[in-house]
């Protein structure tokens, strides 16, 4: 049976320099990028490595009430997404972010696209004795990013590991214990960008509407391929899968969510509408 196409979703991340209520910054911002997904919704909030995290079907005010917007408590990093089923349809357990506990620590995972092989990497943890509870790509990222961890230095090492093996297109953003990470795929085919607000917080979001809503300023676009992560000690970029010159963005970016006078840098949609 023929299913209507839904092409995008949102992604959001902040990163305090302080213990605050970043619930609310997560929530004003995933309002902005409501738009790009109005199925579901969710947030996870890192208190000193404790993740708390609340998901539903349905729109951003909907989901999240004023109890449990409050119930999600202080953290000084969140990470929100919105979502439409590009793949695996209306399933709870697809909604995101997604919290996976290991035996390094917890990881959040939020993701904007779709792999062309994510089947193939499914089928290969199957194989292993991984079980999945949902039916999204999604899944596949943050089981290749966990496996890799437990042989790699860092969460970001590892990201740059699984970089190798995703193929199509991902906007990702990862949170961890004490950093959030946010990668792009070479070809740049979904939108990320990067922003400061004047408390000296660090945001990353699929729109720059996002950082609009909580007074954020636009830094710059994430490069295709890049690897950004942003932890006390600042911010550092890994540019080691960027490949100049190759870009390929979608090209409903254009048509639905750029706004007129915005300016197309790269290969992203540099400044995109407020909706």
């Amino acid at each position: 049976m023929f299913n209507s196409i839904h092409e995008e979703c949102g992604v959001f991340g902040i990163f305090e320099n302080k213990t605050t209520y970043v619930a609310r910054s997560a929530y004003l911002a995933l309002y902005a990028l409501q738009h790009r997904g109005q199925e579901s919704c969710g947030i996870a909030v890192n208190d000193d490595g404790v993740f708390t995290h609340h998901r539903g079907d349905g729109l951003v005010p909907d989901v999240f009430t004023k109890d449990k917007l409050e119930a999600l408590g202080k953290g000084n990093m969140a990470i929100g997404h919105v979502r439409y089923s590009t793949t695996g349809g209306e399933n709870h357990n697809n909604i995101q972010p997604l919290v996976i506990r290991h035996i390094k620590g917890n990881l959040a995972v939020a993701h904007n696209g779709n792999l062309v092989n994510a089947q193939e990497i499914r089928k290969s943890f199957e194989l292993g004795g991984a079980i999945f509870h949902g039916t999204s790509d999604t899944e596949s990222i943050a089981y290749s990013i966990v496996k890799e961890r437990l042989n790699s230095k860092s969460t970001e090492e590892a990201v740059s590991k699984v970089m190798n093996s995703l193929k199509g297109a991902y906007s990702c953003i990862v949170m961890t214990a004490t950093k959030l990470i946010a990668f792009r795929d070479p070809l740049g085919f979904r939108p990320l960008c990067i922003g400061k607000a004047d408390d000296g917080a660090y945001v990353i979001a699929s729109e720059s509407c996002a950082l609009d809503t909580i007074g954020a300023h636009f830094m710059r676009d994430i490069k295709p391929g890049e690897i950004v992560t942003v932890s006390t000690e600042g911010v550092s970029s890994d540019t080691s899968h960027c490949h100049c010159g190759k870009c390929g963005l979608c090209v409903f970016e254009y048509i639905y969510f750029a706004r007129p006078d915005s300016v197309i840098e790269g290969s992203s949609v540099q400044h995109a509408r407020m909706r």
